[in-house]
This record gives structure tokens, C-alpha cells and sequence, in this order.
């Protein structure tokens, strides 16, 4: 039932978002857009609920449950990230607003966006933890519990490989190419963007 309910929230963060930005942008509607988008965190309480309500029926911890933490953490650090990149280039296609910027491609500014896309899982593995945490302490039987600790640890691990690729950028910042963007005089450059 839990994965079931995982796979309606990502469906439904979709739907919704589809949704929202085709009131904001074709409809001309910006509030009922933003309404809708402001609807999109509903579904993680829906999954939360859910599962806490799954736990207290007494349904045996596993690895569902630690998918719905982990699901629901990767939702609060990048789930508005993603939603603003999406509008950006939905305000370019739709309603002619100037091409959003895209991440940088090179040297130390390129380091800097990966680690802030990093602290982005950072934050998701340490609200799946603390979502974790409190089902262990809910379901409150250590040989009940281990799925879940397990989980706990998968959050980690991915957010440490994510921090070894962001760290790589600062150790190894990947160089423009020559007469690339960042080797050429200022007003080739200028000349360049417009």
C-alpha cells in the first residue's frame, strides 16, 4: 500500500505542477497557478499520515516505510528546486519571458552550484532520518526496528557519494575550453550573449 501511495505522490506532484504552471502561464490565471503549486507539499503530509497510520495499525516496519522517509526528505531538499527551474523555462516557452540561466559550466562558480544542489540532499537525509527516527521510536520495539535503521544509513550513503561528486568539482573544477566562455576579452563576450 505504501509504495502504491509513494507512486500516487510522485504522480501527483506532476499532475499538480502541470497543473499550476498551465493556469499561470496559458490560463492567465497566476493565482489559481500558485494556489496549485502551493498544494504540491499536501502530498507529503498525505504519506506521512498514511504511513505513520500504517505503522500504528501494527504493520511490520519495512523497507516501504523507510522508502516513504527518504521519499518524502528528497521532497523538502529539492522539490523546490525543481519547481523553480520548471516555472523558469515554463515563464520562457509560455509566456515569453527571457531563457532562465542555466548552472554554470566551469571552474570555482561551478563548484559552488554543485554544492548547493548537495546541501539540497543533505537536508533530504536529515529529514529522512528525524522521519525515521520518530517511526522507531513510535513503533518503540527494537527487533521490530532494523529496516528502518537500515534506511537511515542508506540516507546517509547517498548523501555522502553525492558530497565526494560535489567535492570533486572543487578538487578538479572542469576548465572552459579554449576560446570558450571565461577565455575571451570582455567585449567578445559581451558580443557573445547577445
Amino acid at each position: 500500500m505504501i509504495v502504491a501511495l509513494i507512486a500516487a505522490c510522485e504522480i501527483g506532484f506532476w499532475v499538480l505542477l502541470a497543473a499550476g504552471l498551465a493556469c499561470r502561464y496559458l490560463l492567465r490565471m497566476p493565482r489559481t497557478g500558485l494556489a496549485l503549486l502551493l498544494c504540491e507539499p499536501l502530498l507529503e503530509v498525505v504519506l506521512l499520515v498514511v504511513t505513520a497510520l500504517d505503522l500504528k495499525n501494527g504493520a511490520e516496519p519495512n523497507w516501504t516505510h523507510g522508502l516513504a522517509a527518504l521519499y518524502i526528505g528528497y521532497t523538502v531538499g529539492h522539490g523546490h528546486r525543481t519547481v523553480k527551474w520548471l516555472d523558469g523555462h515554463a515563464a520562457h516557452r509560455l509566456a515569453g519571458a527571457p531563457r532562465p540561466a542555466g548552472p554554470p559550466r566551469y571552474g570555482m562558480a561551478r563548484a559552488r552550484h554543485e554544492t548547493k544542489v548537495w546541501l539540497g540532499t543533505l537536508t533530504g537525509a536529515a529529514v529522512a532520518t528525524a522521519l525515521l527516527q520518530l517511526a522507531i521510536w513510535y513503533v518503540d520495539d527494537p527487533g521490530r526496528v532494523t529496516s528502518l535503521e537500515a534506511w537511515r544509513f542508506t540516507a546517509w550513503r547517498i548523501a555522502g557519494i553525492h558530497g565526494l561528486v560535489a567535492l570533486a568539482y572543487w578538487i578538479w573544477p572542469k576548465k572552459a575550453p579554449a576560446g570558450g566562455p571565461g577565455n575571451r576579452p570582455a567585449e567578445v563576450e559581451e558580443r557573445a550573449r547577445r
